[in-house]
């Protein structure tokens, strides 16, 4: 994956996240939550794309 699209989807999530957090009125445990969920998927997903961990996919949860 080119390096310009990793960045413009970092900051399209960046962008999408601020955009919650400034204009989207809500309790301030809910928009906690949210942030954590939306940087812990971009780090899994950058540990993927930079072949640090394997597929999400191979994953298996018994």
């Amino acid at each position: 994956m080119p390096l310009i699209n990793i960045i413009i989807t970092l900051v399209v999530a960046g962008v999408g996240l601020w955009a919650i957090n400034k204009y989207i009125p809500m309790a301030k445990p809910i928009k906690n939550i949210i942030n954590i969920v939306v940087v812990l998927v971009l780090v899994l997903w950058l540990l993927q794309v930079f072949g640090i961990i394997g597929s999400v996919n191979s994953i298996r949860v018994r």
